[in-house]
């Protein structure tokens, strides 16, 4: 085996990536304190063509040095929006018919390898606070509280890496 050069790896331009249908999947990210964790929600939101990404609350927005570092230009590729208020986002979300799944730890919370989403219908999932994760009126708002199954003793992952997990996981499921 031979590691592919960076000119064979088939990428697309910025302009077509514009153009190209995305995977139906809005990502939310719920007050995100971590400038390098913001960078690489884009990065991984690239990579699985999603469709948009809302930075709410205190969660830092490009053009910034430390989001670029981990974003690698997706700021540029990946559609993103700022909103004040994560719960007026999912209420206005849902009223459009979109489903939101809030990616947290609560009681009667769906396994992520046992959600399953609505078939030709966009879903929005919301990952937040490292410390605090996902606001609790916005895990009421929503329509889901997907959980990513953990074995070990920390039942805890770093948001960019359970954001990866969970686009991934999605990503099949939609394909």
């Amino acid at each position: 085996m031979r590691k592919l050069r960076n000119n064979e790896l088939g990428r697309i331009s910025v302009s077509t990536f514009k153009k190209t249908t995305k995977t139906p999947i809005i990502v939310v990210l719920d007050n995100i304190r971590s400038l390098n964790n913001i960078g690489s929600v884009f990065r991984t939101s690239d990579a699985f063509l999603v469709e948009k990404i809302y930075l709410c609350g205190i969660t830092a927005k490009p053009p910034h040095r430390d989001i670029h570092k981990t974003a690698l230009g997706a700021t540029e590729s990946v559609d993103w929006e700022h909103k004040e208020d994560t719960l007026t986002l999912v209420k206005e979300l849902r009223a459009k018919g979109i489903e939101v799944a809030a990616i947290e730890q609560v009681e009667n919370s769906v396994m992520l390898d046992e959600f399953t989403p609505r078939p030709n219908n966009k879903i929005a999932v919301v990952f937040g606070n490292e410390v605090k994760g996902v606001q609790q009126e916005v895990v009421s708002a929503a329509d889901y509280c997907v959980e990513i199954p953990q074995k070990g003793t920390k039942h805890s992952l770093n948001i960019s890496v359970s954001c990866g997990v969970v686009l991934w996981d999605l990503f099949q499921k939609l394909q």
